[in-house]
């Protein structure tokens, strides 16, 4: 590998509630193009005692949509949070079948280290977060690697929390919004994963949370906001089983159902300052 990511490029900044919103460019070498994510930094955030949140977003999005739809940099800035937005998967690759509908491929990566060709060329998000993104935040500004959440909204959810399971050295908060909680027993998740990773279904369980707290040696409080107007909840989500599974296991989970909300920014922007306050009081 590279250090490609390490050179990053500034290709867009915002003053916003004191801070900066920047957007920043650079070639990656595990999905073998050029990868684009953005990071607000609060006002003098180099004077304070500043924390780091990633955050991961679900099918369709870019990097954009955190940074533009959830109103985060204010609460970033309230809390001197750092926010980290990674896009969702490769872009300006062409693979066969990736754009052939709109819940798999472009827009779609599934923060997953795809085996199955020819997808294993570029599809390897997981890598993406955990290695390059991650590396290259920490290595191009001053932050505390020490004090670092992630969170998700739906696939970016599933992301979120298979990542800071898999990774609690370098993730110690999470939450997520309206999370995809077992994957490899929906159409999202069992389409992306017979694609990405073929028909070991052994393979699957290395990024499906369900199975994933079953083998937690460090089991972190996860916070989880889920709408119950939500209409991906029954037929996607995996939410009563996921709570299920915690629940037997002792699990420190807390999930709270939020009557009347739906799958859309409007519900992450309702009770984002929530989760905000969640991750500096578990980062302390």
């Amino acid at each position: 590998m590279t250090n490609s990511f390490l050179d990053l490029k500034l290709s867009k900044s915002n003053k916003c509630f004191g801070g900066l919103q920047n957007v920043y460019t650079h070639f990656s070498s595990v999905t073998n193009c050029e990868m684009t994510f953005s990071v607000f930094f609060p006002e003098n955030y180099e004077d304070k005692d500043v924390s780091v949140l990633f955050f991961l977003s679900g099918l369709t999005c870019t990097h954009e949509n955190f940074m533009t739809k959830a109103g985060s940099q204010n609460y970033a800035n309230e809390f001197n949070m750092v926010v980290v937005a990674s896009d969702t998967s490769p872009r300006g690759v062409k693979v066969d079948g990736d754009d052939d509908s709109w819940d798999f491929g472009t827009g779609a990566g599934f923060y997953l280290d795809a085996t199955n060709p020819p997808f294993d060329k570029n599809y390897n998000m997981y890598s993406y977060i955990v290695e390059e993104l991650y590396q290259a935040v920490f290595h191009n500004f001053s932050l505390d690697g020490a004090k670092v959440g992630v969170s998700g909204h739906s696939m970016g959810g599933h992301g979120a929390i298979t990542i800071a399971l898999k990774n609690p050295d370098l993730f110690q908060s999470i939450s997520a919004f309206s999370p995809i909680l077992r994957p490899s027993n929906y159409p999202w998740g069992i389409k992306a994963f017979s694609n990405y990773l073929g028909d070991d279904k052994g393979l699957w369980e290395d990024y499906d949370s369900s199975k994933l707290i079953q083998r937690s040696s460090d089991p972190k409080p996860i916070l989880i906001d889920q709408g119950l107007a939500d209409e991906f909840l029954d037929s996607e989500l995996g939410t009563d089983e996921f709570e299920q599974i915690a629940t037997q296991l002792e699990y420190p989970l807390i999930m709270r159902r939020q009557e009347g909300y739906d799958h859309s920014y409007f519900f992450i922007a309702s009770f984002l300052r929530d989760h905000f306050e969640w991750h500096k009081n578990q980062l302390k």
